[in-house]
Formats: structure tokens, sequence, C-alpha cells
């Protein structure tokens, strides 16, 4: 699997989900087998560059490459400025926002609201890779298959795409008015993957291994993305590559591995986003990691209350040693847990 001039470690990639895929998830979810891995999208909006929101979702320091920056806004020449910004800045791939539901960002017409106006999305894609090739830099587009399900128009869409230069097309496979409701829908994407000549990733509702196997041969695309399964669960990422290797399951890892992991993946993150806020932000992560597990519920609330960082991680640390001794290794997930029903953005 190839985007441009790099060579991927495999076809199982995290997706860009807004305040969750920062530098430290993301190079959690490769350190467990993702073969590819985007940053939160970032702002075209000049005067918010050196914001400090920005400036973290734009650190990629000892993040392993090719490292690729999501970008969002609804001008084609802010668009190519803000690639340029961020090429300068070590982006080796860009990939432009064109999927993202939110109300926020679709309100100010970017995202998704973007498929609305077809001339427009056009020409913001042919701006960034106009603005990305003296670098060499391959640029990429997420999309959703339409606006509304009696408006999807992913597949003209992306026959424009890749004719202005596109390397590759991520297709969420929901309209923005699904939001995250409902289930997603793979004949769209099949339909994009047979009209386009450049790579296809398939994303919505790949919650396990069996799924990743079923949407991968249901589509024909090239790669699958997996989102909001992932939170809490990053080695999801090594049980499909196994499974779409071997036809065979991992044992689930083992707590003391979850426990190693979880701790490193906090010291990450209070590094990035400094004591106060670094203890607020790691809640989300800690509760989904825990949320399935023996006495989760209870730890999670009792969690929640506390304040500093070194007692957060005194917390995690204690919890997962007691929870070591009553098993070896994480209890399988069930059904539901697996399809990851939690409400953070996949942008």
């Amino acid at each position: 699997m190839n985007i441009g001039p790099y060579s991927l470690a495999n076809n199982v990639f995290v997706a860009p989900m807004a305040g969750v895929t920062d530098r430290p998830f993301r190079q959690l979810c490769r350190a467990f087998g993702a073969g590819y891995a985007v940053s939160e999208m970032v702002t075209s909006r000049r005067e918010l560059w050196n914001s400090l929101k920005t400036s973290r979702r734009a650190n990629h320091e000892g993040e392993p490459g090719p490292v690729a920056v999501q970008i969002a806004g609804t001008e084609a020449q802010m668009m190519a400025e803000a690639a340029a910004y961020n090429v300068e800045r070590g982006a080796q791939i860009i990939d432009i926002n064109m999927g993202c539901p939110a109300k926020k960002v679709c309100n100010k017409w970017a995202g998704s609201a973007l498929m609305q106006d077809e001339p427009l999305a056009v020409s913001i894609a042919e701006a960034v890779v106009r603005a990305c090739e003296p670098h060499g830099v391959p640029v990429t587009l997420k999309m959703r298959t339409g606006w509304a399900a009696s408006h999807r128009n992913a597949l003209v869409l992306a026959r424009a795409f890749e004719s202005v230069g596109i390397r590759m097309l991520t297709v969420h496979g929901r309209t923005r008015e699904q939001g995250y409701g409902g289930h997603a829908e793979y004949e769209t994407i099949a339909a994009v993957k047979a009209a386009v000549g450049i790579p296809v990733v398939a994303n919505g509702d790949v919650t396990s291994p069996e799924k990743a196997r079923d949407v991968l041969r249901a589509t024909g695309a090239d790669a699958i993305m997996v989102g909001r399964a992932a939170q809490g669960r990053p080695w999801i990422f090594r049980e499909i590559v196994h499974f779409l290797a071997t036809g065979t399951h991992l044992a689930p890892p083992l707590v003391a591995e979850v426990r190693r992991a979880l701790l490193g993946h906090l010291e990450d993150h209070y590094a990035l986003y400094g004591e106060y806020t670094g203890v607020r932000s790691a809640r989300k992560h800690i509760g989904w990691y825990v949320k399935a597990l023996p006495g989760g519920a209870e730890f999670r609330d009792r969690m929640n209350n506390i304040e500093n960082s070194a007692e957060q991680f005194a917390a995690v640390a204690a919890f997962f040693e007691a929870l070591g001794t009553r098993m070896d290794r994480l209890p399988v997930p069930s059904t539901s847990e697996q399809a990851g029903a939690f409400a953070e953005s996949d942008a």
C-alpha cells in the first residue's frame, strides 16, 4: 500500500478524530499495528495557526513517518496556504477534510458541508494539490457518501478529485445527514473504488477483525480505516492485521501489557498538554480503557474527581495492578463493546 512515494506498513489505518487522535494517541495506535495515521484536523484560518490548540495538533515530535496532516476550511486559497504552512513544518502528506459532520464545522461550510458545492470542493482540492506538488507532497481527501440520502454524490466528486491530482480517497459510508447514526453502507464506497484508479479507503463501522474482512470484500477497497472502535482499544489494529493475514484471532492483550501501554500514553499525554489540561483531557481515554472492565464504572467515577497528574497516574497504575491479580488477559469484548458506540467526532 503506497501513498505517493510512501510505502505503508499495512492497509489498516486509524481515522483522524477530533479531540482524540493527537500525537500520543497516533503513536500508540502505530505501536499497536496501525499502518497509517492522520492528524486531527488543523484549521486553514491563518490567525489561529499560532494558537495553543493548533500548535498541539501540529506537533509531530518523534512521530514516525509519513507524517500526515489533515486541514479543514472553505476557501481554496486559504487551504492552499494552510497546506504550504504545514508542509514547511514537516507534513509529508496533506489530507483534506470533507468528511466531518460536526455542526460547528458544517455551519461554517467546512468538512462534509463542502460536498453540497461541488465546484468549490473541486477547486479546493485543485488548489491544495497545486501548493503541494512543488514539494513532492501527495494530497489525499476524506469525504462522506454525500450530504443526504437524496444527494449521494461521492462518485461524481471522486472522479473530479482524481482528475485534479488527489492521490488517495477515504470514504465514510454515511451521509452528513446521518452523522454517526444508523449503519454505514458500502455500496457507494464500492462504486467509488470501481470508478477511480487511485487507492480508496473504506471507513465506517469497522469494529472487529471480521467486520474489517467483510468491508474489504464488499467494497474492494485498498484499505480500511478504524475510528471509534480504537478508543480505549488501540490493539484492535494488530488484531485486524493478524486476522486478515491468517484468518485466526489473537488472544486478548495481557493486563500487564495494557497497563504499560496506558501509563506510557498518559506520560506522553501530560507532556503534550501540561498538568491542568492533560489531567482533564486524559479522563476520556482512561474511561474508554476501563469501560468494560470489572470495576471500571466505579473507577471511572472516582478517577474523574482527581485533579492532578501524579494522583491520576498512580490510580490507573493501581487499578490495573489489582486487575492483574484477578486475570492475566483482558476479557474478550462483547459484540456491543466491539461496536465502539462513542460520541467523538470522526473527521
